[in-house]
């Protein structure tokens, strides 16, 4: 119960903390299965050394390497040691002194010392990650008073400023009192009312925007500007069609183009792909395109299996093309010549005269004859009496002789006025063939049997005189046509309700026949 009292008192603060066998203070609000001792430990003092790591040895991220510590200074040159600085703990190839004209190894002069050569095995797993471990807070001390320094150096640039502002706004002022001597009383309330307001130069900071700038911890380390303006257009306002390019609301993209008929001046968004097509992207798309062309062509060679076979194919394919351009290049040169060459001087010689040749403003001759340089092939070669070459005439899509107009090549030249002849004959003919065929036409159609066509026959009992019909034939034209639906009714001729109006081979359907007709059928019973 004591035990108890006096753990509790412990617990609560009223009573001083156990300590421990190494003369440290050990928590009360430690349970109890963790205090206490194993029985093979033989402790009969409290302790928490079993809960300590025995197997601790010290912790080794301390250790690090002697920065520029040197432990020899020769005074002559070594066998093994390097050329270039005479130290014997590097080779030359692993040497960071600045190369010299001639080496210690030839020199035998100042020679560098020996470094301090030191074997560390980080054992631990914090210390073997300990990003930290080896680093001389010292070293930050020399940015700090480089701040300080451009700190001071700015208070005092800004205090200068400051001053220089202030001297004008004296100046102004005395020369607005001056100027506001002869004016009305009133004036001063007003020049103290803008006094306060605040100046336009001075951010007051309510326009401001800023967003939050994220980091790695979730928090946010400041606020920047946010440069976008307010006329911007959201990229999702671009095109409100919902089978246009898809917008990913999570990560803001929209990777294909919104408005793809939109001429490429007018657009201020082509997607996010279009940025991404930069760089090298293009030279990787070709790679893989004729990677992807050779494997179908049957070689064996595939872009993610194998990229330094595809890369080294496309390399030799790259090298093989440009020759066979080149070459094409050279053929063409070699028969044809090249433009950008310069003339030789006996061709200058022979291009070069004296014969003066004035012209205007527009580039027209106004004095003399202009003579052009013909070139290496057969130029104004007149064939067949033409005074003009082939193709120096064109009208209605084809090409012909200025001097004749004929669109037929190698043709013999006749001259305008037979051309124009010829084509004055050709139209006559074209006349008088149309007016052979309206003749024919006339002559055919007074000639037609329709003409004197008279309609012997009423066929539709609307057009045409109208007849007197004889009261007695009208009957027997029903009676008749009683007994043919009567004999229809009892047949198995037809099982429609209504029998068209019949006439046999060679017969002909009289006028009271179809008034019998009109005047026994229902309207129920039309086929129309």
């Amino acid at each position: 119960r004591r035990q108890k009292e006096l753990e509790e008192a412990r617990k609560a603060g009223l009573a001083p903390a156990e300590v421990d066998e190494n003369g440290k203070e050990i928590n009360p609000h430690i349970p109890q299965y963790m205090t206490t001792a194993p029985w093979y430990l033989n402790s009969d003092k409290p302790t928490l050394k079993h809960q300590r790591n025995w197997n601790d040895k010290g912790k080794d991220g301390t250790q690090w390497y002697d920065r520029g510590a040197k432990i020899f200074q020769a005074t002559k040159f070594r066998k093994g040691a390097c050329e270039n600085c005479g130290a014997m703990t590097h080779k030359t190839k692993d040497c960071l002194e600045r190369p010299r004209s001639k080496g210690a190894k030839w020199t035998n002069k100042n020679i560098a010392p020996d470094e301090k050569v030191e074997d560390i095995k980080l054992t631990g797993f914090e210390s073997k990650r300990d990003r930290w471990n080896g680093y001389d807070s010292k070293e930050y001390a020399r940015i700090v008073d480089r701040f300080e320094q451009l700190e001071e150096l700015r208070k005092e640039i800004k205090k200068k400023e400051q001053v220089r502002v202030s001297l004008d706004e004296i100046r102004k002022k005395g020369e607005a009192v001056e100027a506001a001597g002869d004016a009305e009383p009133g004036a001063d309330g007003a020049i103290d009312e803008d006094e306060t307001k605040i100046k336009e130069e001075e951010e007051a900071g309510f326009g401001e925007v800023k967003k939050r700038v994220r980091t790695t911890a979730g928090g946010s380390t400041g606020s920047v500007r946010n440069l976008r303006i307010r006329e911007d257009i959201a990229k999702y306002l671009l095109n409100l069609d919902v089978n246009s390019a898809y917008y990913d609301p999570k990560s803001r993209s929209m990777r294909e183009d919104p408005q793809p008929d939109k001429p490429a001046s007018e657009k201020l968004f082509h997607g996010d792909n279009f940025v991404r097509n930069g760089g090298e992207y293009s030279a990787w798309q070709s790679l893989t395109l004729h990677s992807i062309t050779a494997h179908e062509k049957g070689l064996d060679v595939h872009m993610q299996a194998n990229p330094s076979l595809a890369e080294m194919l496309y390399k030799q394919f790259k090298e093989k093309k440009d020759q066979l351009e080149n070459k094409s290049k050279e053929d063409v040169v070699k028969k044809y010549g090249s433009a950008a060459e310069p003339l030789p001087e006996e061709v200058k010689v022979l291009t070069a005269s004296e014969r003066y040749i004035e012209y205007d403003r527009a580039g027209r001759v106004i004095k003399g004859v202009e003579v052009k340089a013909k070139s290496r092939y057969e130029e104004d070669v007149l064939i067949n009496n033409h005074t003009c070459v082939w193709g120096s005439w064109w009208r209605d899509g084809t090409w012909g002789y200025a001097c004749c107009h004929s669109s037929v090549k190698n043709s013999y030249c006749t001259g305008k006025k037979a051309a124009a002849q010829v084509d004055e004959a050709m139209l006559a003919n074209m006349e008088a063939a149309a007016r052979e065929r309206e003749a024919a036409e006339l002559k055919r159609r007074q000639e037609s049997t329709l003409n004197n066509y008279e309609y012997t026959t009423d066929v539709w009992g609307t057009d045409g005189p109208v007849q007197e019909l004889d009261p007695k034939k009208v009957d027997a034209a029903m009676r008749k046509l009683e007994e043919r639906e009567r004999a229809a009714m009892e047949g198995d001729r037809s099982k429609r309700k209504y029998n068209s109006l019949e006439a046999g081979a060679g017969e002909h359907v009289t006028p009271e026949e179809m008034e019998a007709y009109r005047i026994k059928k229902g309207r129920g019973d039309d086929p129309l």
